[in-house]
């Protein structure tokens, strides 16, 4: 799925949904008996160290913290929308990475209203290179809000 205009955006370039994920790894300390503070801070080598520690369903808790506590860190944000639907409206190939899990990236999208307008979603450990294999190489790299809202 190659596009002519294509554009590979961060997930925290919608959202910042760092937040969200210290919180639900705060509140699975007890649960998981893991010590937050001692996963790594890139959230793919996070979730390898939580599989690693077996911490069982931890993927199933966390999707349901984020559904849950997702209205309180994310907001939709109108320009931001606007900005997205422009594009998709102008034609572009849109996809999202991050190196969040796969739980917390699929809500955070449907939260802040961009889940619809977006081609693709590539979570984890190389996120970035898989989402470039899929809407091409020559994507446009767009890290921040103010490069999506301004250069995209």
């Amino acid at each position: 799925m190659t596009n002519a205009r294509a554009l590979a955006i961060e997930l925290d370039a919608l959202g910042d949904t760092r937040a969200l994920w210290l919180a639900w790894l705060e509140s699975a300390r007890v649960v998981l008996d893991v010590d937050p503070d001692a996963l790594p801070v890139d959230r793919a080598d996070a979730a390898i160290a939580l599989d690693d520690a077996g911490a069982g369903n931890w993927r199933t808790l966390l999707e349901r913290f984020s559904e849950d506590h997702a209205p309180a860190f994310l907001r939709r944000d109108a320009v931001t929308s606007a900005r997205l639907q422009a594009l998709v409206d102008d034609g572009a190939t849109l996809g999202v990475f991050t190196d969040a899990p796969d739980e917390l990236a699929r809500t955070a999208l449907a939260q802040l209203g961009a889940s619809r307008r977006i081609a693709a979603l590539e979570t984890g450990a190389g996120a970035f290179e898989r989402l470039l294999d899929v809407i091409g190489r020559d994507a446009t790299v767009v890290r921040t809000r103010a490069d999506l809202l301004t250069r995209a």
